[in-house]
C-alpha cells in the first residue's frame, strides 16, 4: 500500500496509508492529539489520581510531583508506530520526576526513511535529537535503557499475540482505526487489556465509538467519555477496577 509523509494542521507531520485514507496520527493534529489523549488524560491524570490516593490515605499534601509511591510507572503502548507518544512520554517523564518502563506493540515497524521525514524533534525538543534516534535505533524484542528514566522494549508482534498479566499502569491504544481495522476493538482485544493491566490500571484512547465502549465495559472496564483532541468531539477512558 502507498504511503505519504502528510503535514498535520498543527504542522506536525504524519504517515498516511494512501488506499485507506487512514493516518498514524489525527490530520488536525499529531503532537495535539497525542499530548491531549495520551498524556493529559493518560499519563498525567494517572499520575495525579494516585497522587491525591496515595495522599489520601497517607494524610499527606499533593505537590507539583508525582510521591515516591509513583516512582517507575509502566506503559504499554498499542501501535508504537513514529515513536510519537513515546517521544513525548520520555520528556513529561522528566519533568514529573517518574522512571518510565514503556513497552511499544507494533506488528508491521515503520521504516526508518519515514521516521527521518517527520519534523518531532524541530517542533518538541531540538535537544532530545539523539534521544528521539535512539528510541527507532535500538533493538526489538530487547530491553533497553533511553535515559537513566526511560526503558523501552519494542516487541514486533500482533495485538492477539500479547500475554502480558497485570503488568501495565496506563495502556496508549493507539491502533488504526475501527473503520479500516475493526479486528484491533473487539471485546477479545481488549479483555487482552484488561488482563494486561494492574488494578486501577487505564486504558486511554481517540477512539469514542459506540461500539469500542460497549466491547470495553464488556470485559469489565469502567469507561468515560472525555472531551477528545481538535477535530474530535470526544475520546475514551477505560478504568480496570478491584472487583
Amino acid at each position: 500500500m502507498k504511503r505519504n509523509i502528510i503535514t498535520t494542521s498543527d504542522g506536525s507531520k504524519t504517515i498516511q496509508i494512501e488506499e485507506w485514507n487512514e493516518q498514524y496520527h489525527s490530520i488536525h493534529g499529531a503532537i495535539q492529539e497525542a499530548n491531549h489523549v495520551f498524556l493529559k488524560h493518560g499519563l498525567q491524570n494517572y499520575c495525579h489520581t494516585e497522587r491525591s490516593r496515595s495522599a489520601f490515605e497517607n494524610n499527606l499534601k499533593i505537590d507539583n510531583n508525582c510521591h515516591t509511591e509513583l516512582a517507575e510507572v509502566s506503559i504499554l503502548e498499542i501501535g508504537f508506530g513514529t515513536g510519537l507518544n513515546a517521544f513525548l512520554t520520555l520528556i513529561e517523564a522528566e519533568k514529573l520526576k517518574l522512571n518510565i518502563n514503556y513497552v511499544g506493540i507494533e506488528a508491521y515497524p515503520v521504516e526508518l526513511n519515514e521516521i527521518n521525514q517527520l519534523n518531532y524533534v524541530e517542533l518538541i525538543s531540538k535537544e532530545h535529537e539523539a534521544i528521539f534516534e535512539s528510541l527507532h535505533d535500538t533493538s526489538w524484542e530487547e530491553q533497553h535503557h533511553i535515559t537513566s528514566n526511560f526503558q523501552l522494549e519494542k516487541q514486533q508482534k500482533f495485538f492477539k499475540d500479547i500475554k502480558a498479566t497485570n503488568e501495565f499502569n496506563i495502556i496508549y491504544f493507539d491502533a488504526f482505526g475501527a473503520r479500516v481495522q475493526p479486528d484491533l476493538w473487539t471485546e477479545d482485544i481488549f479483555k487482552i487489556m484488561f488482563n494486561a493491566l494492574k488494578d486501577n490500571g487505564v486504558l486511554v484512547t481517540y477512539s469514542a465509538k459506540g461500539s469500542v465502549r460497549r466491547a470495553m465495559q464488556a470485559v469489565g472496564f469502567v469507561v468515560e467519555r472525555l472531551p477528545g483532541p481538535p477535530g474530535k468531539r470526544e475520546m475514551l477512558r477505560a478504568t480496570k477496577h478491584s472487583v
